[in-house]
């Protein structure tokens, strides 16, 4: 049985189980896998996946995690399946979970379809914009028995997300280089989560242009776009553009630093980050 990719969030119904909901940007696999009610054993690939059933209030159910950074304290205890890029099978297994939380870019592409292969219940989302988050976050908490929690945490974060919006909207939209990381330099594109972040905060994305989630882009092409702002994770990061004071953000001091995993972590959280981000975009011209 293959499982199948959504194309349309409106209209496209998946069956789960005893449950139906919509999505574009997730893959059940296979369909109708679980008895009747939620998962009971769940393992979590991937760490955004394992914030939202924090935040649906499901971490009795998970069994088992993949590390990415420092643990919240609810799951500190929970074994270990591995780390970013490198699944421990045969441990996962040992777990014996009904439901499989996975994002593509955390596991190879050899090992998904090895999960396939057994047979176990997968959620395998990847939400290209804030409004497939919204989604996903109402279809984990069906998937997790959490329903009505789902549909609260969606329906809040669709919410700020429309004020948030409504407050900082700009008549010309603010040109910002996102910047990931400097050596080698990359940035986020158009089909990019954090690239809908920023249209809500009146700004767009310098590269939104370019499809590739994460592309490599050279010194000479963001000179060449010429930002208005540049965020970063740290003041280190943003010290090449001090070498360039004709730049745009550089001679308007519009460098900014934005410390907020949740912004490249999309789950519930990303709503408070996406705000941290509009309050320091607020002030540049």
């Amino acid at each position: 049985m293959k499982g199948a990719k959504l194309p349309t969030p409106a209209r496209k119904i998946v069956p789960y189980g005893g449950w139906q909901f919509a999505a574009s940007f997730y893959e059940i696999f296979p369909a109708p896998c679980l008895s009747a009610g939620a998962a009971q054993r769940v393992v979590s690939l991937a760490p955004s996946l394992t914030d939202s059933v924090l935040e649906l209030g499901a971490a009795r159910r998970l069994v088992g995690v993949l590390d990415g950074g420092e643990r919240p304290a609810a799951i500190g205890d929970l074994p270990s399946v591995g780390r970013y890029g490198q699944v421990n099978l045969e441990r996962l297994l040992e777990l014996q979970p009904d439901l499989i939380l996975v994002w593509p870019g955390s596991v190879p592409e050899a090992q998904l379809q090895r999960l396939r292969d057994f047979g176990i219940a997968l959620f395998i989302a990847e939400p290209h914009s804030l409004d497939e988050l919204a989604l996903q976050l109402a279809a984990l908490g069906e998937a997790l028995g959490e329903a009505e929690a789902g549909q609260r945490l969606s329906a809040r974060f669709r919410e700020g997300m429309r004020r948030l919006a409504e407050r900082y909207r700009r008549d010309k939209p603010l040109k910002v280089f996102y910047q990931v990381w400097d050596r080698p330099l990359y940035t986020i594109g158009g089909r990019q989560v954090i690239s809908d972040a920023l249209r809500v905060c009146g700004a767009e994305n310098l590269f939104g242009d370019l499809p590739q989630p994460a592309p490599q882009v050279s010194v000479e092409a963001v000179l060449a776009r010429d930002p208005a702002a540049i965020v970063a994770g740290s003041h280190a990061q943003l010290e090449l553009w001090r070498q360039w004071p004709a730049l745009a953000a550089t001679r308007r001091g519009q460098l900014y630093r934005i410390e907020d995993k949740n912004l490249e972590r999309p789950s519930f959280a990303m709503l408070a980050a996406t705000e941290k981000l509009c309050r320091s975009l607020a002030g540049a011209r």
